[in-house]
C-alpha cells in the first residue's frame, strides 16, 4: 500500500491501522478490525478541520453561507470523489467488492483514513494536514453556496397564488448501498413535478427545481 501512503502523504508506523480503515464490515463484523469506529472519529476531525478552513478562506461571509459551503465539502459525494482520487477504492477489503462503487462506503473510507492517520501519528495536526492537502482544491469548486430550490419554490408559489408545496415520496429503488428516491411536489391547481436523488432531501430539491422550471420561474442559481 506504499502508493496509497504516498498519495495520502503519510507513512504508517502501524500498517494494521491503514488496513482497518479500508476494511468493510462485510469482511469482518469485529469493530476493532473494520472501519466503522474509525469512520465515526474521522467524521469529527473532518468537520472541525473543514470548518476552520472555511472560516480562514472566507473571513467576511456570514454563517449561513459558510454552512452551505461546509455541507458541500463534507457530503458523501465530495468525500467519495477524494477517495477515488487517492485510488483508495482499489484497496478496499470486502467480501463483495461491489461496495467499492458505493458513495456511502467510499465516504466512510475517507473518514476512516483521517482517523487512522490521527491514531497512528498520535497528533491531530497530521490528520488535519491530510484533510487540508486533499480538500483545499475543492474549496472553490465544491463549496460555492447554492440556492435552495425548495425555498425559492415557496416564494414563487406565494407570488403566483398557489398552495404551499407538499412533498410525497413515490418510490424507493436501487440497492441498499446505492438507493434512489423518487419524490413528487404538489403546489395545487394541478401544478406538480417529480425529482429523483440518492436521498430524500436531494430528490425534494430536484422536484422543487423541476416545478420552478415548469412554472416558468427563471433559474438564476
Amino acid at each position: 500500500m506504499q502508493e496509497l501512503e504516498e498519495k495520502i502523504g503519510y507513512t504508517f508506523k502501524t500498517p494494521k491501522l491503514l488496513q482497518q480503515a479500508l476494511t468493510h464490515s462485510s469482511f469482518t463484523p469485529d469493530i476493532h478490525k473494520n472501519y466503522e469506529r474509525l469512520e465515526f472519529l474521522g467524521d469529527r476531525i473532518l468537520g472541525v478541520t473543514v470548518a476552520d478552513m472555511l472560516c480562514r478562506a472566507f473571513a467576511n461571509e456570514p454563517e449561513g453561507s459558510l454552512s452551505q459551503r461546509f455541507v458541500c465539502l463534507v457530503c458523501k459525494e465530495t468525500v467519495a470523489e477524494i477517495v477515488r482520487g487517492l485510488g483508495a477504492d482499489k484497496y478496499i477489503i470486502a467480501r463483495d467488492m461491489s461496495v467499492a462503487s458505493s458513495e456511502n462506503v467510499l465516504c466512510d473510507i475517507g473518514e476512516a483514513l483521517i482517523a487512522a492517520v490521527y491514531l497512528d501519528s498520535g497528533d491531530i495536526t497530521a490528520a488535519q494536514a491530510f484533510v487540508r492537502r486533499c480538500w483545499t482544491p475543492f474549496i472553490d469548486r465544491k463549496s460555492r453556496p447554492h440556492k435552495d430550490f425548495k425555498t425559492r419554490l415557496q416564494e414563487a408559489v406565494y407570488h403566483l397564488g398557489l398552495e404551499q408545496p407538499r412533498y410525497k415520496m413515490l418510490k424507493k429503488t436501487g440497492s441498499e448501498h446505492e438507493p434512489e428516491f423518487r419524490v413528487q411536489v404538489d403546489a395545487g391547481q394541478g401544478k406538480t413535478a417529480e425529482g429523483r436523488g440518492r436521498n430524500v432531501k436531494t430528490a425534494e430539491q430536484n422536484a422543487a427545481q423541476a416545478l420552478l422550471t415548469a412554472l416558468g420561474v427563471e433559474d438564476n442559481a
